[in-house]
């Protein structure tokens, strides 16, 4: 839904740096995926085609917080 959003603060070596990847459209969602030490995080249009991608070394991942759009804003669903 557009609107949400998901922060990924990873450690860089250096410092502390974080990244942020959102819906940026009506009807795109965001996925989460983890798996063989990789985390992957992915927009995705309606019919499931991949619009931008970050993928991180899950041992570097400090946190991965997700952020919900809010009801009432957005991505003009029903309401």
């Amino acid at each position: 839904m557009r609107g949400d959003r998901v922060e990924i603060v990873v450690d860089a070596g250096d410092g502390v740096r974080t990244w942020e990847i959102g819906a940026t459209r009506a009807g795109r969602r965001v996925e989460i995926t983890t798996g063989r030490g990789v985390v992957e995080v992915v927009e995705v249009t309606r019919g499931g085609q991949v619009v931008r991608t970050a993928r991180f070394m899950a041992s570097r991942v400090l946190a991965l917080v997700e952020h919900p759009a809010a009801e009432g804003r957005g991505g003009g669903g029903a309401t």
